[in-house]
């Protein structure tokens, strides 16, 4: 029975239950993102700031990408709902783009295209974990894997991948793991990875995928730096569905395309999901952006691929120029950057000693030089205060101007930043 008399109103101090953020949205913040924040502002404020701390390409989109989306916003037609998954004209260019590149014959009714890479993770684990299940990564590794999968509910297990498995796991981690933590639901492979470059080998990827597959594991395949290699192995990367279409392979036009803020990706559904992704997909996001789509599909053409390729070649000409500096940065235990833009590596002795963690010594880089790098935080929760993440992705000229400031910065005083 109410305690409240007829001529008494309930008010909010009658309830105990208080207002807040729930308990699955504290994760960290993404500290890439507070970073190009203060580059915005120190730019604003007139400061000439050489940003190396994101994954985004400087040449933009390819030069037909760029017309179709022109062509599409002058025609002022209505920019309505596309089919959820996205429309036939794409989904059927990605399914081709798999033959061109691993000689795969993919059905274009597996394919979802996505709100970027970002958008397909969200899908995918939604629809392929429960909360309370083991899902694996490698640590290093990106941040948002930890944070959307913490959200969701799921146990994010960390493997100690270490230089002596070259940041990649392996079915002897995975092992230890199930017989620390208990049984994994799921594997994340990220090939090459973020932030180490690292790449896995054809015979890496088939273990991988055999283990998967006899342990009961859904293995989830982020393959969105394929294209940005420089030699090592497989020239594109290998793809999972190489070895098994039960894997979930997600990728995006935001690397190799260089079209980050198009917000466009995709996904390879296993077939035991493609329903849930589907229906998953028309309630979270209704369907991609539109324009985006349409533009998408020229990213295909032979032009774009060549537009693209040169592209790469100049991130592997920002990448030798890391690599020939490196005595010169100080910089030690590096990673071997297969592909992707990165360079992971550990500051030298006296940043060290001066600033104690890369946070710090990141602050004081961009405060004082004007260089934007990542600290490790984002990346590795137990070695991340040792490391830093340099992105060679802004080019060669933005790179060569970054290393003579970060030289000049680490051979002049360096009084101690407050904590």
């Amino acid at each position: 029975m109410s305690s409240f008399q007829p001529d008494e109103q309930p008010t909010a101090s009658s309830f105990a239950r208080p207002l807040g953020p729930s308990s699955r949205s504290q994760v960290p913040d993404f500290q890439v993102m507070t970073i190009l924040g203060r580059v915005a502002e120190l730019r604003a404020a007139g400061a000439d700031v050489v940003s190396l701390c994101a994954g985004e390409p400087g040449g933009g989109a390819p030069t037909a990408v760029n017309a179709r989306a022109a062509e599409v916003h002058a025609s002022g037609r209505a920019l309505n709902y596309t089919p959820t998954l996205g429309i036939a004209e794409l989904r059927q260019a990605i399914a081709e783009h798999y033959g061109r590149w691993y000689g795969l014959d993919v059905d274009p009714a597996r394919v979802a295209v996505t709100t970027g890479s970002s958008g397909a993770f969200m899908l995918g684990f939604l629809a392929a974990f429960s909360p309370g299940d083991r899902v694996a990564m490698a640590r290093p590794g990106y941040a948002a894997y930890r944070n959307i999968l913490t959200a969701l509910g799921c146990q994010v297990v960390e493997l100690d991948a270490g230089p002596a498995v070259r940041f990649q796991p392996t079915p002897a981690l995975l092992e230890e793991a199930e017989a620390t933590h208990g049984p994994l639901a799921g594997l994340i492979l990220a090939s090459p990875n973020n932030p180490t470059g690292t790449m896995a080998t054809r015979e890496e990827m088939a273990a991988l995928a055999q283990w998967c597959g006899g342990q009961g594991v859904r293995l989830v395949s982020d393959e969105i730096y394929h294209g940005v290699t420089y030699g090592a192995g497989d020239e594109r990367g290998v793809c999972a569905w190489e070895y098994s279409t039960e894997a979930m392979v997600i990728s995006s036009f935001s690397k190799y395309w260089g079209m980050p803020g198009w917000r466009i990706g995709w996904m390879l559904m296993p077939e035991d999901l493609a329903g849930a992704i589907s229906g998953l997909s028309g309630s979270v996001s209704l369907c991609p952006p539109a324009s985006a789509q349409y533009a998408a599909v020229e990213a295909f053409t032979e032009q774009s691929y060549a537009e693209c390729d040169a592209q790469v070649a100049g991130f592997a000409r920002a990448r030798a120029l890391v690599l020939a500096n490196q005595d010169r940065l100080g910089w030690t235990d590096a990673a071997p950057a297969d592909g992707a833009f990165y360079f992971w590596a550990q500051p030298g002795d006296r940043m060290v000693e001066e600033y104690s963690t890369s946070t710090a010594y990141c602050e004081a880089l961009l405060e004082r030089a004007h260089v934007a790098l990542t600290p490790g935080t984002d990346f590795d929760t137990a070695r991340g205060e040792q490391y830093v993440r340099l992105s060679f992705a802004a080019g060669e000229a933005a790179v060569a101007e970054a290393i003579e400031r970060i030289v000049d910065f680490q051979n002049g005083p360096h009084p101690r930043v407050p904590r």
